[in-house]
C-alpha cells in the first residue's frame, strides 16, 4: 500500500487549497499542541493568582482568560495555515457563518461578547459578593466565555448568562474589595434608659469576633431610629470585616443573637404585642383582690415573681461559622505559601 500517495491525497478541495490526510493531521496536531499550551497557561496563572491579593488577583484572573482565547486563536490561525487554506478562499465560507452567527448563535456571541465586557470594565470581578434583583446572593467564582458562576452561602453554583449581569442591575456588596457598613434593627421597651440600651449594644458589637476596631473614620454607633406601637426602635450601625459581609445571613444572625444576649445581661425588656385586662370591683379593687372581696373570701397570694434569666453566655453559632470560614481561608493561605521542604539526602 503506498502511503505516502495516500496521505497526499486530496480530500477536500476549496479554490486553491487541496486539503490532504498529511496536512489534515498536522493541523489537528497543532490545535491539540494550543489546547494543551493554554491548559497549562491557566493553570500556572490559578496558582499564581492564589499567592496574591485579591487586587493582583482579579488582573491576573483577566489576563488569564484572554491569555487562553489568544493561545487558542492563534493555534487555529497556525492550524489552518498548515492545511494550506487561503483565507480570501473562504469569503463564501465566512458569509454563511455570518448568517449562521445572526440567526442561530446570536445569543453565544452575545454572552461571550458580554463576559468580555465584563472581565475589561471590572465592575464585576472573581471573589465580589453580588445581589440580583432576584434575590440571588453569592460571590462571584468565575466569568466564563457564556456564564458568569456564582457560588452561594450554601455552596450551590448558580449560572447567569453574561448578558443578563451587563443588562441587568446588580448589588456589588464588596466592590474594591472594600467591606460596608450595616444596620442591625432591634427593639426596647418604653422607659428603657437609651444610654444603658447604647451600652448593651456597642458590647454585642464587640464581643462578635469580626467587627472591625473603631476609628475616625468607621465607628460603631446607635441609632434610635423610630418610635413604634409598643417599643423604641433602635439600630446598632456596624462596620464588619469583608470576610462577613459575604456572608450576610450568619453575620446578621450573629448579631443578632449577641444583641439578645447583651440586652438580657443588662435587664433591658425586649417587646412583644399584648393586651392587658384590668378588673376592677367596687372598693377600688383590681384583679384577683377584686374577685376575692365579691365573693366574700380573702385575697389570693401574690404570685412569684418571674425567675431570672441567667446571665452565662451563649454559643452563638452564626459567628463561630464565619470565623470558621476565615480560619480556613487563613490555613489555605499558608498552606500554598509555604516553601516545598527540602528533599531527603539519598541513604547509602
Amino acid at each position: 500500500m503506498d502511503w505516502q500517495g495516500l496521505l497526499n491525497t486530496t480530500l477536500i478541495a476549496i479554490g486553491d487549497s487541496h486539503i490532504t490526510p498529511a496536512a489534515l493531521l498536522v493541523a489537528l496536531a497543532i490545535f491539540v499542541v494550543a489546547l494543551t499550551v493554554s491548559w497549562l497557561f491557566r493553570s500556572a496563572m490559578d496558582r499564581l493568582r492564589k499567592r496574591v491579593d485579591a487586587g493582583h488577583a482579579s488582573a491576573l484572573y483577566v489576563a488569564a482568560r484572554f491569555g487562553r482565547y489568544l493561545i487558542v486563536f492563534v493555534g487555529l490561525l497556525t492550524a489552518g495555515s498548515a492545511l494550506g487554506l487561503d483565507m480570501s478562499s473562504l469569503s463564501l465560507f465566512a458569509g454563511a457563518l455570518g448568517v449562521g452567527i445572526g440567526l442561530g448563535l446570536q445569543d453565544i456571541v452575545k454572552n461571550f461578547m458580554a463576559g468580555l465586557v465584563l472581565l475589561l470594565d471590572k465592575s464585576i470581578e472573581v471573589g465580589d459578593f453580588i445581589e440580583l434583583e432576584g434575590g440571588i446572593t453569592g460571590e462571584v467564582s468565575a466569568i466564563g466565555a457564556r456564564a458568569t458562576t456564582v457560588l452561594t452561602n450554601d455552596n450551590v453554583d448558580v449560572l447567569l448568562p453574561n448578558s443578563m449581569l451587563l443588562s441587568g442591575s446588580l448589588t456589588n456588596w464588596t466592590r474594591n474589595h472594600a467591606t460596608r457598613r450595616i444596620h442591625v434593627p432591634f427593639s426596647v421597651a418604653y422607659g428603657s434608659d437609651k444610654e444603658k440600651v447604647r451600652m448593651a449594644a456597642v458590647e454585642a458589637a464587640r464581643s462578635i469576633p469580626f467587627t472591625l476596631p473603631d476609628t475616625e473614620s468607621r465607628r460603631t454607633q446607635v441609632w434610635l431610629t423610630g418610635f413604634g406601637d409598643s417599643a423604641l426602635n433602635f439600630e446598632l450601625v456596624v462596620w464588619p470585616t469583608l470576610q462577613a459581609v459575604k456572608r450576610p445571613g450568619s453575620m446578621m444572625a450573629a448579631y443578632f443573637w449577641a444583641i439578645d444576649d447583651a440586652l438580657r445581661r443588662h435587664g433591658i425588656e425586649i417587646p412583644f404585642p399584648q393586651r392587658d385586662l384590668r378588673l376592677r370591683g367596687f372598693f377600688g379593687l383590681e384583679r384577683g383582690e377584686a374577685q376575692a372581696a365579691w365573693r366574700g373570701e380573702s385575697a389570693p397570694p401574690p404570685h412569684d415573681a418571674a425567675p431570672e434569666r441567667p446571665n452565662s453566655r451563649s454559643t452563638n453559632d452564626a459567628a463561630r461559622e464565619i470565623q470558621t470560614k476565615a480560619h480556613e481561608e487563613a490555613r489555605a493561605q499558608l498552606i500554598e505559601n509555604a516553601p516545598a521542604p527540602d528533599p531527603a539526602p539519598d541513604e547509602e
